[in-house]
């Protein structure tokens, strides 16, 4: 099994004739993902990289049965784009725009959340099932098909971790980038409990930043769901200065529970695995699933 994306999902992608959108649905498609066509507003009827292109998000769900979008849309309209997909009956929403000013992620997250849709960033790099679908813009020959399931803040640690999972002969059911601003959809608590309620991920990877109370909810989470699938942590940033967040991150800063140290406290003391660095996620992994 997977979460979120899988090869059944029909993938639409919004932004799709422009620079950024063009450049990752060839590597999507490259890749095996099923594009079934991309929206550009006014580029109805035309065909790109040899996908329908639609003008609306409804006429892409009605024509080819999309399911899942992921998005590359400007910053000024990329709420709106989420917003409409949501009402298009979209159910796996990816947006991978960084920059959406915050006011217009707080009105498109109010606008979703009584809908059956889930969301994934913004300003993150996407969901992998490897082997199935890859939808976003992580390099894909990372990733390998395996029972460990990855969730991480930060792009570059998501394909790291990967990288030292796959090199323990270990691989990936799925691997979620839930991206770094102040307002995201999907939280470290939630990816994790879809990895812990799939039957085939043995092994979640929880990776965070300092900043913010993302990590220790998922911890305090897990401690209470009573499961006994092991959890590895990191948290990036631990030699910054008091009271800093991770660079992208822009987390919301207060409480106790926002430095590296007391997240890490915190995640032991919930009966995660903490490891001190990148390099240890592989070992840590292999330790506990053996």
């Amino acid at each position: 099994m997977s979460v979120l994306v899988n090869k059944d999902s029909n993938i639409i992608v919004q932004g799709f004739t422009g620079s950024e959108g063009t450049f990752h649905a060839e590597q999507m498609i490259a890749y095996g993902t099923n594009i079934v066509g991309g929206v550009t507003p006014g580029k109805g009827g035309q065909e790109h990289l040899g996908k329908p292109v639609f003008n609306t998000v409804a006429e892409a769900v009605e024509k080819v049965n999309a399911d899942t979008t992921i998005i590359f849309v400007p910053p000024a309209f990329a709420a709106d784009a989420i917003m409409e997909a949501a009402n298009a009956g979209i159910k796996v929403i990816i947006t991978i725009t960084e920059g959406i000013p915050v006011a217009d992620m707080v009105k498109a997250n109010n606008y979703i959340k009584n809908m059956d849709c889930t969301l994934v960033g913004p300003n993150c790099p996407g969901v992998i099932t490897p082997g199935e679908a890859k939808v976003g813009i992580m390099p894909g020959f990372v990733f390998e098909k395996g029972s460990v399931g990855i969730v991480s803040k930060s792009g570059t640690l998501t394909y790291e971790a990967a990288d030292q999972v796959v090199r323990q002969g270990l691989g990936i059911t799925t691997a979620i980038g839930i991206g770094g601003d102040p307002i995201i959809g999907t939280t470290t608590k939630e990816a994790v409990e879809l990895l812990i309620n799939d039957p085939e991920t043995e092994c979640v990877v929880m990776i965070g930043e300092i900043g913010g109370q993302l990590e220790a909810d998922a911890a305090k989470w897990y401690q209470e769901s009573g499961s006994k699938k092991p959890v590895v942590g990191f948290i990036a940033g631990e030699t910054a200065p008091a009271g800093r967040t991770m660079g992208h991150a822009g987390a919301i800063v207060g409480g106790s529970d926002d430095t590296a140290q007391a997240k890490k406290r915190i995640m032991r003391e919930c009966g995660i695995h903490v490891v001190d660095s990148p390099a240890e996620i592989g070992l840590k992994v292999k330790e506990v699933v053996s």
